[in-house]
């Protein structure tokens, strides 16, 4: 079967998305599926994903956040899987980038950058992400040899470096998990629950 080409990245060199497209509808399925795709893609299978805090500190300062991954396995039926995040309760207004890891927590290992989500002032999002997810991998060069690492865990981190200040202070780490390379810390991860499906 013909696969799109996926960015292939390491921790050490995170770019910018290519041809994922989010949609803050989570019941948007593109508006060009026919009606026998759209039955497909809801039979498809689905697994389901409960990202929690990455550190005891963001726990305690966001005790009732909750974050939810469902990834619809739809490659087959309409060339991209359907990632649906659904946030509630997090730190209000503000941008979290969403990332597929190789290693939920620290050091994460290979990345790739997906997408991002914002809360409003409740603390609320849900975006669909539009992208390979089942079979996201990265490729890299170990010894001379090409080595391919499953992409199959989540994390989200705070766009902005300043975003986890209420909780952390002012001296809190600068990360480059954002298209700027300047990031906050990692927020939520998916270190608690299954990982994605993998080839």
């Amino acid at each position: 079967m013909n696969r799109k080409t996926l960015t292939l990245l390491t921790a050490a060199a995170i770019a910018a998305t290519t041809g994922t497209t989010a949609f803050a509808s989570s019941g948007d399925d593109g508006g060009s599926l026919t009606r026998a795709q759209r039955v497909q893609v809801r039979g498809a299978p689905v697994t389901r994903m409960d990202l929690t805090p990455s550190s005891p500190d963001l726990a305690r300062c966001m005790p009732n956040a909750r974050v939810k991954i469902t990834d619809r396995s739809t490659t087959d039926v309409i060339g991209f899987d359907i990632l649906r995040v659904k946030a509630r309760h997090l730190a209000p207004n503000r941008d979290y980038t969403v990332f597929l890891l190789e290693t939920a927590g620290a050091p994460f290992g290979a990345a790739e950058y997906i997408g991002d989500i914002t809360t409003d002032a409740r603390g609320n999002a849900d975006n669909e992400l539009h992208l390979i997810v089942d079979e996201a991998f990265s490729s890299t060069i170990v010894n001379g040899e090409r080595e391919r690492v499953d992409l199959n865990q989540v994390g989200m981190w705070f766009a902005g470096p300043a975003d986890d200040d209420f909780c952390l202070g002012p001296n809190s780490p600068v990360t480059p998990f954002d298209g700027d390379n300047e990031a906050g810390v990692q927020a939520f991860n998916s270190a608690n629950t299954q990982p994605l499906p993998a080839p």
